[in-house]
Order: C-alpha cells, then structure tokens, then sequence
C-alpha cells in the first residue's frame, strides 16, 4: 500500500483538491486498493471546516465529490503512517518539518518537484484563481503517480 498525505495551510483549498485529484487518478488506472491518500493542515484554524466552496466547485467540474472531507491537523505521527508527504508551498515546507521534527526517510516533498519545477501552488484562498491552482495541482498529481508507478516496477 502507497500513503500519500497532502498538506497545505488549512486543508480547505490545495490539499484537499490534491487529495481528490489524486483519487481520481488512481481510480481511473484501477489502482483504488494500492494507495492510501488523505490530507492535513499546518495550522488549526480552519479544523474541522469543510473544503472551500471554489476548490468544491472546480473539482465537480471534473465529476469528482470532495463530500465528507473537513480539514484535519498535521500531526507528528503521520511521518511514520505516510510514504509520501506532499506540501503545496515552501511555507508548507517549513512548516511540515517543524511538526514532524525531521525528514530521516526523505518523505517531505513539494508538489511541483515532481514535474521537475521549483514553483509553489499558489493559494487560491489568496488569489481566488482555482483554475490555476487546479492545473498545478492536476500537473503534479500526474506526475507524482507516474513516479510512483515506474519506482513500483523496478
């Protein structure tokens, strides 16, 4: 099983949307029962609030429901439940670290690595662009799972 744990800020906007976007693609390659796939917020004050109607909004879109999810904590433990975990930003970043501690197994990742840039998800919670954050996000996941994938088979 692959764990994959997206975080952003308050887990209303990017993570979430990464988290669904993420889903998605591993359904359509009938891969549901090989991956785990949550995520979780750096801070507290959007805890227990459910996804941000844009990021809502952008994703049914695409047909793929965000229901049940309300923003959760980053905790210290994840680090050893999680293979993969993914902040949105350098903040994000720096923020993960401080709660986990350290990064011994090199699981700490930012999203856009994986398609090869050093650029940040901008938060649409700032910028009201859903649409670009969806393209980042929708980029990354792509190219995160296609890592995943030929790692899986080598």
């Amino acid at each position: 099983m692959i764990r994959i744990l997206f975080v952003c800020l308050g887990n209303i906007c990017r993570s979430p949307m990464a988290e669904f976007v993420m889903k998605d693609i591993v359904k359509r390659n009938g891969l549901e029962d090989e991956f785990c796939i949550s995520s979780a917020a750096t801070c507290r004050e959007q805890i227990g609030n459910p996804v941000h109607y844009g990021t809502k909004n952008k994703l049914a879109e695409f047909n793929i429901s965000v229901e049940g999810k309300y923003a959760v904590q980053l905790k210290k433990e994840d680090y050893d439940k999680y293979d993969y975990i993914i902040g949105m930003d350098s903040m994000n970043i720096k923020n993960i670290n401080r709660i986990i501690g350290s990064d011994p197994d090199k699981k700490v990742f930012k999203l856009l690595e994986f398609d090869g840039s050093k650029e940040d998800v901008a938060d649409p919670w700032y910028t009201g662009d859903f649409n670009i954050a969806y393209n980042d996000i929708l980029k990354g996941c792509e190219a995160l799972f296609k890592k995943i994938i030929l790692d899986f088979h080598r």
